[in-house]
């Protein structure tokens, strides 16, 4: 096996053991079980099948009628001071008051004790008032206030759209830019950690007997990919099995279609983002003596990667701006643009290819780099080495 492998094997199995490997892997899935169960409990135990009283003062529900679909029970009254009679003693969960301009100002008041009655009181009265006032109306009309409406959400150029049955590809892109950021963030952390140890403990310079620069980096930044990469498919496989069993119980997840396009595109894009991440983090982890001043140093480093997030409105309103294009080419913002910018617009197949070949060269690039500067590091043993440093020793021959 090359020497390169077996460093990412060690550095991969040596994460992996750890507890707040795991604590961090099983976290993110236990709490999106947690939020799906919470769903399904509001859902299937949240409502009530006590009957929703209504004072009518518009007068539009005098023959009332009730929708196709089941329904609690609508009980009248005729004044607001009967329906708090009713509510107090527990006839009725709640009462809607419906002023006299009610067909000028269609506003209504909800009135509950103590508990919210839950959403699903919302749609049935919802239902109820529909059913009613499409009475009269011609066969075509009455349809058409009876389905409601269904919100379709359209990019900027009109190439790209979520409706209410798929609204995952309007919020995908999102959610991938915040797991970027913790899972590439967090194993960043771990190689800058990893390099500053070697470097304190001087294990190093026995590996370096064995093994060159390059082998050494590289196998680290290997290692951390893979650790990377197993977090990301443990949360994947939780994710569409949590959706799978939520499916059952709550009907707007049983419309979802998972956007494969858009996964691969953020697969092929992951790998050399997270080198970029690796490659600059053991140049600083090389430029620093101690642990901390590297964590100050990425601190502000990492603001680079996130930073298209501080856009997010331009994204809504103008996702083609020769800013965001600018941003899209450019290596440490290119992850984050193209996700967020997925979902509002279709981005053209020459700022994709582009935007990946700087990426991948850019990445290459850092892990070259960053295996030099840690080699000059392990010969400045104790000495900091400053950013026009870094600059001399990448530009030296041999």
């Amino acid at each position: 096996m090359p020497k390169f492998l077996l460093v990412a094997k060690h550095e991969y199995l040596k994460m992996t053991r750890k507890r707040s490997f795991w604590l961090g892997t099983l976290g993110i899935p236990l709490l999106i079980v947690l939020i799906i169960a919470i769903s399904i409990l509001i859902s299937v135990g949240g409502g009530s099948d006590e009957p929703l009283g209504y004072v009518d003062r518009a007068g539009i529900l005098e023959d009332v009628v009730y929708p196709e679909r089941e329904i609690v029970e609508m009980r009248a009254f005729p004044n607001k001071t009967a329906a708090q009679a009713a509510l107090e003693n527990g006839e009725i969960q709640a009462f809607y008051l419906l002023p006299e301009d009610y067909l000028q100002s269609p506003r209504v008041s909800l009135y509950y004790w103590d508990d919210w009655p839950g959403d699903g009181v919302q749609g049935d009265f919802d239902a109820f008032l529909r059913a009613n006032l499409a009475v009269g109306l011609p066969d075509e009309v009455k349809n058409r206030v009876l389905s409601g409406s269904d919100l379709t959400v359209r990019s900027a150029d009109g190439r790209r759209e979520a409706s209410e049955q798929n609204i995952i590809n309007l919020f995908l892109p999102f959610i991938a830019g915040m797991f970027f950021i913790f899972a590439a963030m967090a194993s960043s952390g771990y190689l800058l950690q990893a390099v500053t140890d070697e470097k304190e403990n001087r294990t190093v310079e026995i590996l370096f007997t064995s093994l060159t620069p390059d082998q050494f980096i590289g196998g680290k930044a290997l290692g951390l990919i893979s650790v990377a990469l197993s977090q990301f498919i443990v949360w994947l496989l939780a994710i569409v099995v949590g959706l799978a069993i939520g499916a059952q119980f709550l009907e707007p997840l049983q419309a979802i279609v998972v956007p494969w396009d858009f996964l691969l595109v953020m697969a092929l894009y992951f790998v050399p983002a997270f080198s970029l991440i690796a490659g600059l983090m053991t140049v600083i982890g090389s430029m620093v003596t101690e642990m901390q001043q590297g964590q100050q140093i990425s601190g502000m480093l990492n603001m680079l990667f996130v930073f298209p997030f501080f856009l997010t409105g331009m994204v809504f309103f103008n996702p083609n701006s020769p800013i965001l294009i600018v941003m899209t080419l450019f290596p440490t913002t290119a992850f984050i643009t193209v996700a967020l910018r997925w979902g509002m617009t279709v981005i053209p197949g020459w700022q994709l290819i582009a935007s990946w070949l700087l990426l991948v060269v850019t990445a290459g690039f850092s892990v070259w780099a960053a295996a030099r500067v840690f080699r000059q590091g392990m010969l400045q043993y104790g000495q900091r080495i400053n950013l026009r440093g870094v600059f001399k020793i990448i530009r030296a021959k041999g």
